[in-house]
């Protein structure tokens, strides 16, 4: 590659970035109050869960200090590939599917649910939760088969349908989102250690809120439907319920000021915001004007692509003094499936910014998912820079034929231009490190 050293810059701002929402530094740092509230209490049980994609790791943290001899019983569900050994204590670990629930998912939450049952108003129910766990965590309610809610998780996931929109609808057809969960543990006190993959960090979305009291509705969810023309194509139980609960035959979701959360904290204990204020602080050590654009991005990842070549545009029009600029952003992106290509949010980002900046000297972006993971692929994300189209193109590989069907995975597996880390243990959502040179 044309001057590697803004690419390897761009790596150590990011790997920065992760360690500063490291989850089990994150949750170690309340491992005292959730031993002071033990105590407190006069617990006599005190029942551990923890799913998302960075269960494990925020698990760990527990059974490591003091807390772990407190752990009567504790289950972790996280995604295939993200539990790397076993935990000591009477811990039970599941792995399932992400970002489509699997029948193993399905099995680990009714344990869950099983354990809950069976608090009382002297348990304490410690839930660990992270990007992920939505689909980690996943009961359908009574009537609807885990097949239909897989058919519409993939109905909404390939219409670019946004996190809130996404799991407005999983709320209203499971038995354990939407404050759902709360409900079963009642009348346990319940502490929620959060990790937020969303932005602005709303509690009731994060996960799909299922110890959070849910400020969405049937009738949210039959819009989102609506809104992106998939009512003829859902099935027929799950618009039936959906139906139903908005002409109030079905009982909603737990609300706010229902006595289910009067025995409930929720704690925000990492964010986006975190990681990329991390990011900046690397970036000014390492001698670059750094500003944070935006830790927000969000709508389709070729817009979000277009605005930050056009800030790039901008900030290079009006530097005349030679400096080093960093350029930040956050949040998370979708993607309009149109074609039958391998790739996520931030290869598709990053090869849309790519064809901008095309030819472009002193441009190089990073775009890479926290987690470690970008779509149903291997990769986190992608690095590119002016060159990344010119000499693609001389070995022939065309980026709008990628672009069209959906393949800048495979673009840049053959551009040599993938960022692979494996899995990161965390999920603060998606990073965009601009560096101009």
């Amino acid at each position: 590659m044309e001057n590697d050293r803004p690419r390897e810059t761009a790596v150590q701002i990011f790997k920065e970035a992760l360690e500063a929402v490291d989850p089990y530094i994150l949750v170690q740092n309340h491992c005292e109050s959730i031993s002071a509230a033990y105590y407190k209490e006069d617990c006599q049980k005190l029942y551990l869960v923890s799913f998302g994609k960075a269960a494990f790791a925020m698990a760990s943290a527990l059974t490591e200090s003091p807390v772990g001899k407190l752990i009567t019983r504790g289950i972790i569900i996280t995604k295939y590939g993200h539990a790397p050994g076993a935990l000591e204590g009477n811990i039970e670990m599941y792995e399932a599917g992400h970002p489509v629930p699997d029948s193993a998912g399905f099995a680990a939450t009714r344990r869950v649910m099983e354990m809950l049952r069976s608090g009382s108003p002297h348990t304490i129910t410690l839930c660990l939760i992270s990007g992920g766990g939505s689909a980690l965590m996943v009961a359908p309610c009574d009537g609807i088969t885990l097949s239909e809610k897989q058919q519409v998780t993939e109905l909404l996931l390939k219409s670019g349908a946004n996190i809130q929109e996404l799991n407005a609808v999983r709320k209203h057809i499971s038995a354990v989102k939407g404050g759902r969960l709360a409900e079963i543990a009642y009348p346990s006190k319940v502490i929620s250690l959060i990790l937020s993959d969303v932005i602005g960090d709303p509690i009731d979305v994060i996960a799909s809120g299922p110890t959070a009291a849910d400020e969405s509705t049937f009738r949210d969810a039959l819009d989102v439907i609506g809104k992106y023309h998939l009512t003829d194509k859902m099935p027929d139980r799950i618009l039936n319920r959906l139906t139903t609960g908005a002409k109030g035959i079905a009982g909603d979701t737990p609300k706010k000021g229902d006595r289910i959360f009067e025995s409930v904290e929720n704690i925000i204990i990492g964010s986006n915001k975190i990681a990329t204020d991390a990011a900046a602080r690397m970036a000014v050590e390492s001698g670059f004007k750094t500003t944070i654009l935006s830790s927000e991005i969000q709508g389709e990842a070729r817009d979000a692509a277009k605005w930050l070549a056009q800030k790039v545009r901008d900030i290079k029009g009006r530097t005349t003094d030679g400096s080093r600029i960093c350029l930040i952003s956050g949040g998370e992106t979708t993607v309009k499936v149109r074609g039958k290509g391998i790739g996520g949010r931030n290869t598709e980002l990053a090869l849309a910014f790519a064809l901008e900046m095309a030819g472009v000297e002193g441009v190089t972006l990073l775009s890479a998912g926290t987690d470690g993971t970008d779509g149903p692929t291997d990769a986190a994300g992608a690095i590119v820079d002016g060159y990344t189209i010119g000499k693609a193109e001389a070995k022939g590989l065309h980026p709008d034929v990628y672009l069209d069907q959906n393949d800048s995975y495979t673009y840049f597996k053959n551009t040599g231009e993938l960022l692979i880390t494996g899995s990161t243990g965390t999920n603060v959502m998606d990073i965009q490190i601009i560096l101009l040179t």
